[in-house]
């Protein structure tokens, strides 16, 4: 079973995330990554295998961020890989998730954005979903979410 950890406040979180997946290890996992977001956007780690290893990948707390989520995977859309390990981007870098679930309409999704000119890094199913808001954000993002949640309605 997956697991998701975020964080919003005043202190340095990343530390705070990681120890909350630690917490979460009980459940499995093949995969885990994190993203803080601080003035030069979202820094992303992600590593297979056990937290030590993101935290190897990760290296020293070193980021300020007061903001940021974490995630835990048990793979069932793409191998277990890097690049599969959540958390995934839009194009921009501007959008970034991590989900729980499978998007069971996600290989017709992932055509049409890539029809649109959209390069996808991994072979999951989530990573449609930054990639729907980011075509759906004019600047309003409980809007694109609206429109990605239709777009997705009855197949998530």
């Amino acid at each position: 079973m997956c697991g998701i950890i975020g964080y919003v406040g005043s202190r340095p979180c990343e530390e705070l995330i990681l120890g909350g997946l630690e917490r979460l290890e009980y459940r499995g996992y093949d995969s885990a990554g994190i993203a803080l977001l601080d003035d030069d956007g979202f820094r992303t780690v992600r590593a297979v295998g056990n937290l030590a290893e993101l935290r190897k990948a990760a290296g020293a707390p070193v980021s300020q961020a007061t903001m940021g989520m974490g995630h835990t995977r048990w793979a069932t859309h793409g191998r277990v890989t890097q690049a599969n390990a959540h958390p995934h981007s839009d194009v921009s870098g501007r959008i970034t998730v991590v989900m729980n679930g499978i998007v069971e309409n996600y290989a017709r999704l992932r055509s049409q954005l890539q029809d649109q000119g959209v390069v996808f890094l991994s072979e999951t199913d989530a990573e449609v979903i930054p990639h729907l808001l980011a075509r759906h954000d004019d600047g309003d993002l409980v809007a694109a979410m609206r429109a990605t949640v239709a777009e997705l309605e009855g197949h998530f």
